[in-house]
């Protein structure tokens, strides 16, 4: 194997609120102020993105350095960061603009709603190659569902138990409802010319998906892999667990293409995959980890924990040879715990308040922040 890491970076979406777990809104104002920081339509949330890098020893920091920023922030303002993809303890019912003159909210806010008022992490890939970006595409989303499964993290809204572990993902409008599953760089540049036409959608960056090609100018100029299906993954080993498991595919699917191409290596038709996709999404946003999905070889029904398992198993190999074992640990330990959705649902159901877990869910972002500060500090 000769493939070296792929360029790796990520688009991070965070709520602000109270320390009570309340959503506070101050997204204007933090943009203004915190230059890495910029706001999304409704003021209760905000994102930052990390640069590219390859060494995963480097992005830890990368992630957590722009969260400590804006928590000092926050802490003169009384508020602080909130776990969670949704309004957990806030009021969907209502939007609240960040920018009311701007004409793009109003699409947004009269389109959607409060729909689109979620945080949640993007995973992106380095991939230049076309071709290549194209079968990783392909293979991303054919195994998206797993990674949503485990990053699931929002089965709160407005302050009640949703029943499922992904309200994020069955609440976002998915844009345009029907993606194909793209055989080339070509087939992608005509469908979303042809969207653009059809006004399904509004511009080359209107396609909220799963997974999508992204670049410095859509359709034509691509660079990278946008993983978009995970929930906010505040854990940052988890999130550098998952965003292993993902390269270590994507690698071996370039040194195995015939193996790991949908294109090549499933019974099913290229519409068929797509729409096997979009079901393995739902069911994984539903009970995640304990979802029967549907795999993309053949369509069988398997166990969401058991393909995960069989992944882990498949990657570990390369894993070894690449020194990334150990990063990839924390995925056996959400197997084994279950995910952020499936230990907050069982803390309700065993009498916990929504507001006790979200408050301690916020003292373990702030402990997680200060004990790698600890860490750093000793180790110099």
């Amino acid at each position: 194997m000769t493939q070296g890491l792929l360029l790796k970076g990520f688009e991070v979406e965070l709520f602000t609120g109270k320390v009570t777990g309340e959503n506070v809104g101050v997204a204007a104002e933090a943009s203004k102020e915190l230059s890495e920081f910029v706001k999304e339509p409704d003021h209760r949330n905000l994102e930052y993105i990390t640069a590219p890098e390859s060494q995963f020893d480097c992005l830890k920091e990368a992630l957590l350095a722009p969260r400590r920023r804006l928590r000092n922030w926050l802490t003169s303002r009384k508020l602080t960061i909130l776990p969670g993809s949704t309004l957990s303890l806030g009021d969907s019912k209502k939007f609240e603009r960040s920018d009311p003159t701007n004409p793009y909210h109003d699409l947004i806010e009269t389109t959607y709603g409060t729909r689109v008022v979620t945080a949640s992490i993007h995973i992106n890939l380095g991939i230049d190659d076309t071709a290549r970006l194209f079968s990783a595409l392909r293979l991303v989303r054919c195994e998206a569902s797993l990674l949503l499964a485990l990053s699931a993290s929002s089965p709160f809204l407005d302050g009640v138990l949703t029943g499922v572990h992904s309200q994020r993902w069955l609440q976002f409008p998915l844009t345009p409802e029907k993606v194909s599953l793209f055989v080339s760089h070509d087939d992608y540049v005509q469908w979303v010319e042809d969207k653009l036409r059809n006004g399904l959608m509004w511009n080359e960056r209107h396609l909220w998906t799963s997974v999508r090609p992204n670049g410095p100018s859509r359709p034509h100029e691509l660079n990278r892999l946008e993983l978009r299906i995970c929930d906010l993954i505040t854990d940052c080993d988890l999130l550098l667990a998952i965003t292993a498991l993902l390269e270590l595919r994507v690698i071996t699917l370039f040194s195995e293409p015939s193996l790991l191409d949908p294109l090549d290596a499933s019974l099913l038709s290229i519409e068929e995959l797509a729409a096997l996709s979009d079901v393995n999404d739902l069911a994984a946003a539903k009970t995640s980890l304990d979802a029967t999905l549907h795999h993309w070889r053949d369509g069988k029904p398997i166990l969401c924990r058991e393909w995960i398992e069989q992944l882990l198993d498949e990657v570990m190999p390369l894993a070894g040879d690449m020194n990334m074992v150990q990063l990839l640990t924390p995925i056996h330990e959400v197997l084994d715990k279950g995910n952020q959705a499936m230990q907050w649902t069982n803390a309700y159901l065993s009498g916990e308040s929504i507001e006790a877990i979200i408050q301690k869910s916020i003292h373990d972002m702030e402990e997680e922040e200060n004990f790698f500060l600890k860490t750093e500090a000793i180790l110099g």
